[in-house]
């Protein structure tokens, strides 16, 4: 076994650089669509694959690499990840068209979700008790802070260097990620010898899930009544019920329903939704509302949402050495709490807002994410056993990535339904009634407000479940023993 002490935190060091890599690309392409629709002279239906494909093949893959993780290694897959990402950044700065540039999108997600899925898993594998949620808080704060600050620094990578930049980027980086990662990352014995991958199960969950996000991000479009929105969804549907039936009867399950008996890390997984969804469905529409309520400039609007990662970038590592000290429910209570208080002050939010009370909030919400992360995340992990790291590594980060897409899909349906109650009826939407409800005011504010009522339900709703679990304080998290830090 290795010496411990400064080896683990270069570990860290090594996980936070691939975490952080792939959270970034998850948001920072948003802001160069526009320039990648003119230069490609593409339509917006299909410029709007360049961000949606990394995310969908994100989230279905981050359940299945998880469960392969622990079936092969997890610094093993980790390395392949910062390999696959590395290619798949290159060849997006590379697309000499929009449908090579979704192709390439896709197979970097697929890096991507190698390593999310063990980010989590490693951290958990090499740190004990009570450095714990202090390592995990800082894995929140990184990559919590790079999926906010993503639209930031794409427009200044982009102001400067190009749109290409965004992806070129990640190539030296990489790089040299991958070659730090193999020093030190540690080498895994997998308990697993004779295991194999559940194929029919992966399938199913795969399906499944592309069915339910397909219908809901199409729906706001071509409405619910649509025939191929309608047959996604119950394909989905039908799939993810086959999926539940699957894993209970295979021998090697792709996600193990015995997990989910433990109140922990179902609800860990559940709150991990809720949150995520609650915060990214605001940082979608509130961009909106400063440009076209407030009448902010965009550099002055990054500026305003820069409170949001600065705030998690200071309370997560907090938070996480906190929780190892105190336990993780008051942390996963107070959090959403936060989030809860900063969704219902958008609710009485006016047009005519003052910066400092907008600033105040942006901070709040910030807060309320970082120190709900660290310590879901803390207790989630630590409730596993260390062979199955992998999977609910995996899993949870699927369940966060399923909670952004969806959020920012059903609260954009939202918030365009009810807004278009002022001007002309709820129901399918135009193109021009949709830009009618960014010009219109009155109607703006009203779907924002009814959004920002259900994020509060959702945010206390969060709380509840929290409020539920049990406090997982002790000097070592359930089910990882000494046995999980074992080295080559």
């Amino acid at each position: 076994m290795k010496g411990r002490g400064r080896w683990q935190w270069h570990v860290l060091i090594v996980v936070l650089l691939g975490a952080t890599m792939s959270a970034l690309d998850i948001t920072i392409v948003n802001i160069a669509l526009p320039t990648i629709k003119g230069e490609f002279r593409a339509s917006l239906a299909l410029v709007e694959w360049v961000s949606m494909a990394y995310m969908i093949v994100l989230a279905l893959a981050l359940p299945i690499v998880g469960r392969l993780a622990d079936i092969f290694g997890r610094s093993r897959l980790y390395n392949i990840g910062f390999g696959i990402f590395i290619i798949g950044s290159a060849l997006c700065g590379l697309s000499p068209g929009i449908i090579t540039l979704v192709l390439a999108r896709c197979l970097q997600a697929v890096g991507a979700a190698l390593l999310q899925a063990n980010s989590v898993a490693l951290i958990t594998q090499v740190f004990r008790g009570r450095e714990l949620g202090r390592a995990l808080g800082a894995q929140a704060a990184a990559q919590g802070t790079a999926m906010a600050l993503g639209p930031f620094v794409g427009a200044m990578l982009i102001t400067f260097a190009g749109w290409r930049s965004i992806f070129y980027v990640n190539v030296p980086i990489g790089i040299a990620g991958a070659l730090v990662a193999y020093w030190v990352l540690p080498r895994y014995h997998p308990h697993h010898k004779g295991v194999k991958l559940d194929y029919l199960g992966s399938t199913f969950l795969t399906v499944g899930l592309m069915g339910v996000v397909l219908a809901v991000n199409n729906a706001g479009a071509a409405g619910w009544s649509n025939p191929a929105i309608l047959s996604e969804l119950v394909v989905g549907v039908l799939c993810l019920a086959a999926f539940a039936v699957t894993e209970r009867i295979v021998k090697y399950p792709t996600i193990d329903p015995k997990l989910f008996r433990r109140y922990t890390i179902a609800a860990g997984n559940i709150t991990a939704f809720l949150a995520y969804y609650t915060l990214f469905a605001i940082l979608f529409l509130l961009p909106f509302y400063f440009e076209k309520v407030l009448q902010y400039s965009a550099a002055r609007t990054g500026l305003m949402l820069t409170a949001v990662p600065l705030a998690m970038a200071v309370l997560s590592p907090f938070a996480g050495r906190a929780s190892d000290r105190f336990g993780s429910r008051q942390f996963l209570i107070a959090g959403s709490l936060l989030l809860a208080l900063g969704s219902l002050l958008l609710i009485f939010s006016p047009s005519t807002s003052r910066p400092a009370e907008l600033i105040l909030d942006m901070a709040i919400l910030g807060a309320g994410l970082g120190f709900f992360t660290p310590a879901n995340n803390r207790a989630t992990m630590g409730a596993t056993p260390r062979e199955q790291l992998g999977m609910t590594g995996g899993f949870l980060n699927m369940m966060r990535s399923l909670g952004v897409i969806l959020g920012v899909d059903i609260s954009g349906m939202l918030f365009l339904d009810y807004g278009s109650a002022h001007v002309g009826g709820r129901g399918k939407l135009p193109a021009d009634k949709e830009a009618l409800v960014f010009a219109h005011k009155p109607a703006f504010m009203e779907g924002f407000h009814v959004v920002m009522v259900t994020l509060t339900g959702l945010a206390l709703l969060c709380a509840i479940f929290s409020y539920f679990r049990k406090n997982d304080l002790s000097s070592k998290p359930h089910g990882v023993s000494a046995a999980s830090y074992e080295i080559e």
